[in-house]
């Protein structure tokens, strides 16, 4: 490598500052006697070879050559036997040997490997005149016994000594530095490499790129060293594949890879091809890890047991549970790692049990096993479980890592129990783990999962100012966001960037994202789109997903194709995401047509992805009704995937959105489970689109008696009574209601103006400008009424008298923010309002007649999704 390059600072700067490493002074006559007590221990290994005879006959003055001795140091170094080593030691003082560094290397070397570093030290100290061997042979030594900086100084000391390296003593330092990520140190060497010529060294050069490729930053160096190199080993091409793989540079790996097909004189080995597996996996590239594999049985390491576990690991990620099960079955021996991957896999597609049931059969278990259980349970909703088994390990006395307890209090945040929260804060608090970063975070969001959200901002300001912050800023954002407070998500991203305290990351960027989504704040997510720009965060798959999202969300279909097609990878949740923001805006051929494309390409759909696109047969036509059944029964017959209520959830949507809602009703009761609340609550929707009450009373009863903790179902039957006129009934029921503590979620509209979040209540008068609010809604009402417009009081579920129905129409949130949005908005912009529920049929009405009165278009979003308003025509075709 050309010195211009790397420009080191000069190559004995750093060496010459380095005190000389402390070592006993001994003189050569007390050098063995010190290293050993050969009077105290006996030698029981040493009588089982056949060479004792030779060590014995020292004793009748038989010359000894000396390259027995180096062979016994082999032999004993072979048989991890430090006896023999210490018999030959014990011989060399009988005989009064003086060989100085002839025979001292050679026992340096013994005792380093053998793992006893400190006689080979007092060896070392012994020695007369220590050559380029012997401080070589200990600074290896340092170097791989977690002694860094005593290798360091014991390179500064031979540099000072004037003795010269060779290329081990280089490959030697730079891997200390590589341990201890010592760059600037590595820099001066890399100088001093050049300057004595051993760059070419392949052994060196490999050091070198080792160690450069630890930092990020780097990684120019280390492919620059590597086409440099006029011969490349084994170690050469791993590291280069390797520094490629963890920087994400996945197809420049996958073409070395192919470059090192095309070299004959060299092969891969077992480590290549886990690394590349580990690359397949990152990408979610089938094909490339299915040519790996087969790669791998040619080479004939498939039955190698750390590829076997690589294997398993990528097709977790990009497989089916079918590919990993076959796995394991020609799996002949397996190991804790194998057994631990398995309970990993088996969670990652839902199979909780079987997972369970690995881990109860696994042979040995440790700490890595059972946090791989829990955080399973955690993903998997299973909060019960995930205690149950937290306190298991509790019991035993496992040890407890940070990752144990993040899980569990993740545990606490999916069961939102306060009680069982402060149990769990005080265990870790006492543990000594209240400082974490990762567990502080993640009691942050356990409170704003219970809405303790005082208890959250607590602990969240009292986070030191000068730690890293970023992954607790993060879940303060989050629980804003959950909490109904997304104004509040966007304020404190303002906060963090303007002072800088927090370097956004792809957690917080695709958090911020999801804030922005659920607002339809488009402004905002350009901005941040900027920004992903800016820190290179555009190649991260889960920033580019959130991009998307967020773009569909905010009506930008376009924007959010481009990001789409942008981006480089594309994971299975890539294409759910395209599906599902097609879905948003009601285009059921498109998502059809991504549908198509997916299934071309490498990813292999998962149940998400059928629960959406059986649902975009909604919005086609109704002659694709067969179409989507057959889609339905395909799930397991041609793709192995067991349907969920999520998926009956999804038929039920279709079939009942096109008005089949006895069928509907008669596949619900033919399901071969007991079907969830959402998959009634589908039919019930239908019921309301096709004002189907006799369907719609059952269906209700269902849900009642199956959540009667949910606040919604006291609020559905109340609604179902006062439609039917039973207002007593009604009354009743929203006595029962209060009594219980329960109140319903207050129907919200906002729109965005000036980069602020304006929102707006059922006769909402908290707004600044409420005067000229109120005061064009009436303008506007007159015109809309004058037009056509006629009120329909059905949708006010009140016994009150007709005109005080309109009342409560007339200002209703959705009104208000439309009047606001002409207020604030130049003409022949369109109008763009978010709703936090289903629009009104009266309001939808309204809005229909505003778009011609004013001939503005409108763009609003409530929870079933895009209603495009234009002169008179909404694009749901008033099916919502």
């Amino acid at each position: 490598m050309a010195t211009t390059v790397i420009q080191p600072k000069n190559s004995f700067q750093l060496f010459s500052s380095l005190p000389s490493i402390s070592l006993p002074k001994l003189k050569p006559s007390n050098l063995l006697f010190s290293a050993t007590n050969t009077t105290q221990q006996p030698l029981p290994l040493v009588s089982s070879y056949p060479i004792n005879q030779l060590l014995s006959s020292s004793s009748n003055n038989r010359v000894i050559d000396i390259d027995s001795f180096f062979v016994l140091l082999r032999l004993s170094v072979q048989c991890s036997d430090v006896s023999l080593a210490r018999a030959v030691h014990a011989s060399v003082i009988k005989l009064q040997e003086q060989q100085g560094t002839h025979l001292g290397n050679p026992l340096i070397s013994a005792y380093l490997k053998l793992g006893y570093v400190s006689d080979a030290c007092k060896i070392f100290a012994g020695l007369s005149n220590p050559n380029v061997v012997s401080f070589t042979s200990l600074i290896s030594g340092f170097a791989k016994s977690n002694r860094e900086d005593g290798a360091i100084k014991l390179f500064s000391r031979m540099r000072t000594e004037g003795i010269h390296p060779n290329e081990h003593s280089f490959v030697a330092i730079l891997t200390a530095c590589s341990r201890i990520l010592e760059l600037e140190l590595g820099l001066q060497l890399h100088g001093l490499i050049v300057k004595m010529g051993f760059l070419d060294s392949v052994f060196v050069a490999n050091a070198l790129m080792g160690l450069y490729s630890k930092f990020s930053e780097l990684l120019d160096y280390v492919l620059k060293l590597f086409d440099e190199l006029p011969y490349r080993d084994s170690v050469s091409w791993n590291t280069m594949i390797s520094s490629l793989v963890k920087e994400l540079k996945y197809e420049k790996a996958f073409e070395l890879f192919r470059d090192v097909n095309r070299d004959n004189g060299f092969t891969v080995d077992c480590f290549t091809i886990s690394t590349l597996l580990t690359a397949c996996s990152g990408c979610f590239a089938l094909m490339e890890g299915r040519a790996v594999h087969a790669h791998a049985i040619r080479a004939g390491f498939e039955t190698n047991l750390s590829v076997k576990n690589a294997l398993i690991g990528f097709y977790t990620k990009c497989g089916s549970i079918k590919d990993v099960a076959a796995l394991l079955e020609r799996m002949p021996v397996r190991d804790i790692i194998t057994w631990t991957e398995m309970i990993t896999a088996y969670m990652a597609f839902g199979y909780v049990d079987l997972a369970v049931e690995i881990f109860d059969k696994m042979p040995e278990k440790n700490c890595i096993s059972y946090n791989a259980l829990l955080a399973g349970f955690c993903k998997n909703g299973k909060a019960v479980e995930a205690l149950d088994l937290f306190v298991k390990m509790v019991e035993q006395g496992l040890v407890l890592t940070d990752f144990t307890l993040t899980s569990v209090v993740n545990a606490c945040g999916l069961l939102m129990e306060a009680e069982l929260s402060e149990q769990i804060y005080g265990f870790v608090t006492k543990c000594g783990f209240g400082s974490n970063a990762c567990i502080e975070a993640a009691l942050v969001d356990m409170w704003t999962r219970c809405g303790r959200m005082a208890d959250a901002e607590k602990m969240f300001h009292r986070w030191p100012s000068d730690k890293d912050g970023s992954i607790i800023w993060t879940s303060m954002l989050c629980g804003y966001a959950r909490n109904g407070q997304p104004e509040r998500a966007i304020s404190l991203f303002h906060l963090c960037q303007s002072e800088g305290r927090v370097v956004a990351d792809e957690v917080m960027l695709t958090s911020v994202l999801s804030v922005c989504g659920t607002l339809g704040f488009l402004e905002m997510g350009k901005q941040i789109h900027g920004l992903v720009l800016k820190t290179g965060f555009s190649s991260d798959v889960l920033v580019a997903n959130s991009l998307i999202n967020m773009y569909f969300k905010c009506g930008n279909i376009n924007n959010a194709i481009t990001t789409f097609h942008a981006t480089p990878l594309h994971d299975i949740v890539s294409w759910n995401t395209l599906i599902a923001g097609h879905l948003l805006h009601r285009q059921g051929d498109e998502a059809l047509a991504v549908w198509s494309r997916m299934e071309n390409s490498s990813i292999k759909p998962d149940a998400v992805s059928f629960a959406l696109i059986i649902s975009a047969y909604k919005y086609t036509n109704s002659n694709s009704v067969d179409s989507c059944r057959n889609l339905f029964l395909s799930m397991k017959a041609i793709y192995e995937i067991e349907p969920t209520s999520e998926h009956y959830a999804s038929l039920v949507g279709v079939l009942g959105y096109w008005g089949f809602l006895e069928e509907a009703e008669e596949i619900i009761n033919r399901m071969p489970f007991e079907p969830k609340a959402s998959v009634w609550r589908a039919l019930l929707d239908s019921c309301r689109i096709h004002s189907n009450t006799t369907i719609g009373k059952r269906v209700a009863k269902h849900i009642i008696s199956m959540e009667p903790q949910d606040p919604s179902t006291y609020v559905l039957v109340s609604n179902l009574y006062s439609a039917s006129g039973r207002w007593p009934n009604a009354e009743m029921v929203r006595e029962d209601m209060r009594g219980k503590g329960f109140q319903k979620h207050p129907s919200r509209s906002w729109i965005i103006h000036q980069n602020k979040v304006h929102s707006f209540y059922v006769r909402d008068k908290s707004h600044p400008q409420e005067k000229d609010i109120y005061s064009g809604l009436e303008i506007l009402i007159l015109e809309c009424l004058k037009a056509g417009y006629v009120p329909d009081t059905s949708f006010v579920l009140h016994e009150v008298e007709e005109h005080q129905k309109k009342d409560f129409l007339f200002y209703h949130s959705a009104k208000l923010a439309a009047t606001y949005g002409l207020l604030t908005t130049r003409h022949g912009q369109p109008i763009r309002i978010v709703k936090n529920i289903l629009i009104c049929g009266d309001c939808h009405s309204f809005l229909k007649y505003v778009s011609v009165v004013t001939r503005r278009e409108i763009f609003f979003r409530d929870a079933s999704g895009f209603h495009h308003i234009l002169n008179g025509q909404c694009s749901c075709k008033d099916y919502w």
